[in-house]
């Protein structure tokens, strides 16, 4: 496609070169990444790339370059090669990948889901329901990667959670070629921000709820919402919305004619009542247009409930039968690392939970505090070289809820595992339950499963299904119920 077609109607000046160049070998943020053909998108601040690496881009087989205001100087690109300059190049290179793959995300239904908690959770029942109860082809984008139905999208493994747009717009052209009707796909504070989904074409926008995390990020906790907010700022069609939370008005006078609410405890569009939660899931009435639907999911927690109202409220708004979708929540499979459950051969229940932020931890601690019969020992740490403030507060929350505690390394990145470990001890401390500090992961879920009893439940938090564990800047293998499972049998 012409380099001119990919920003027609957009802001731009071509400073040098013929703007109707061939782009035939996609696009991309990262000048390692460059194929023969390829347009160089230099996005100031990217870490594989910017405007300081057009050389390279070059290279590796670019034959146009996108900058934000100029070319830096002692960067020399030769006169053949068309530079087109644009006002903000993350918008540019948003607008620039939709056309290049055609637009894709006009061709299928898609969700998006931002919120601190139960992005993936929702994400994961969202494809889950509609496969059970419609047969749909479903595309998942998000933290544990990219698919279609079974089916891995490989991708560099520095792609992120919510992709940057030109590997989004791949991922959704990907899909739309292999007939996928629906995709859903998290949308993180980041993501939103850095103009990732734009020109996604979202059908729905699902808000989860705001608390603390991703300030190391953000800075504050109102502009940390403000970058939520985007979504609803013409991104989206639709928004459904967790009325229990307070940023449910902002978002309603942001679309006010567009907005579906679900609840567990407020009114709402999509409401849960009569709740009883227990170790095999969680059981509620549903009631929606002056009816009610007996509904159940085999996930424990109000959270998880929370959880599938957003995923019903998004399916039926997309057209579906709302009792088929009921009935198929409570067939949902494990969603991998979120309250996922494991018992050992002696007895022990098992919890390995992503939960890493105050809220998260303190939701899922008290829903096993609820049913457990016995002891609730919880092993989990915090990450490195993100948000400090809120390891305290962590600390003060597992030693209120559990009966025993084992600190241990989360990501330690590239902080001394000691001082994280002495953060959240300062929380910890202060509650009078008796904790361990052990910051080898592994040697931490060892001495949980040693101390265990048979009706104890062990909640392995922080990390859910994550393959691998960062240190430094080292990425070593290592997944929580893999090890418990292992350990387990030793």
């Amino acid at each position: 496609m012409e380099l001119s077609k990919l920003l027609d109607g957009y802001d731009h000046q071509v400073l040098q070169g013929d703007p109707g160049t061939q782009i035939s070998g996609g696009m991309s943020f990262d000048a390692h990444r460059m194929a023969p053909g390829s347009l160089y998108l230099a996005v100031p601040g990217h870490r594989e790339g910017g405007p300081e690496a057009i050389g390279r881009a070059l290279e590796r087989g670019a034959v146009a370059v996108l900058v934000e205001g100029g070319v830096p100087a002692g960067v020399t690109v030769p006169d053949d090669v068309c530079v087109v300059s644009v006002p903000d190049s993350r918008r540019a290179s948003a607008v620039a990948a939709s056309r290049y793959h055609g637009e894709p995300g006009r061709e299928m239904d898609m969700v998006a889901i931002t919120g601190t908690n139960g992005k993936t959770s929702v994400s994961y029942m969202i494809e889950s329901v509609l496969r059970a109860a419609t047969g749909a082809r479903v595309g998942v984008i998000g933290t544990s990667g990219s698919r279609v139905g079974d089916e891995p999208i490989p991708m560099p493994r520095t792609v992120l959670t919510t992709p940057e747009s030109p590997d989004l717009q791949y991922l959704l052209g990907y899909m739309r070629d292999r007939r996928t009707s629906s995709v859903v796909l998290e949308a993180t504070s980041m993501a939103l921000l850095t103009h990732r989904v734009d020109r996604a074409f979202i059908d729905i926008g699902v808000f989860t709820n705001l608390t603390q995390d991703h300030l190391d990020d953000h800075g504050t906790m109102e502009s940390y919402k403000n970058a939520k907010l985007m979504l609803f700022q013409g991104l989206c069609r639709r928004a459904v919305v967790n009325a229990d939370d307070p940023v449910v008005a902002q978002i309603q006078a942001l679309m006010p004619d567009a907005t579906t609410t679900y609840a567990v405890e407020a009114e709402a569009d999509y409401r849960a009542t009569d709740l009883v939660v227990d170790g095999a899931g969680s059981r509620f009435t549903l009631h929606h247009d002056g009816r009610k639907y007996p509904a159940a999911i085999p996930v424990p927690g109000r959270f998880s409930v929370s959880n599938a109202l957003a995923t019903l409220a998004a399916c039926h708004l997309l057209g579906h039968d709302l009792a088929a979708l009921v009935g198929a929540l409570d067939r949902m499979p494990p969603i991998p690392g979120r309250f996922e459950r494991f018992v050992t051969p002696l007895g022990t229940s098992v919890i390995v939970d992503y939960a890493h932020s105050p809220d998260s931890l303190e939701q899922v601690l008290s829903t096993v505090r609820g049913f457990a019969a016995a002891r609730v020992i919880t092993v989990f740490g915090c990450g490195g070289d993100r948000d400090a403030t809120k390891r305290a507060a962590m600390g003060r929350i597992a030693g209120v809820l559990s009966d025993l505690c084992v600190l241990t390394s989360d990501n330690p990145r590239t902080e001394d595992p000691e001082q994280i470990l002495d953060q959240i001890a300062s929380g910890l401390s202060g509650t009078g339950t008796v904790f361990e500090r052990i910051a080898d992961r592994r040697q931490a879920i060892r001495f949980a499963l040693a101390a265990a009893g048979p009706q104890d439940i062990i909640l392995v938090a922080g990390k859910g299904s994550e393959p691998h564990q960062i240190v430094g800047e080292e990425l070593i293998p290592f997944s929580d119920m893999d090890v418990v499972r292992d350990l387990a049998r030793t």
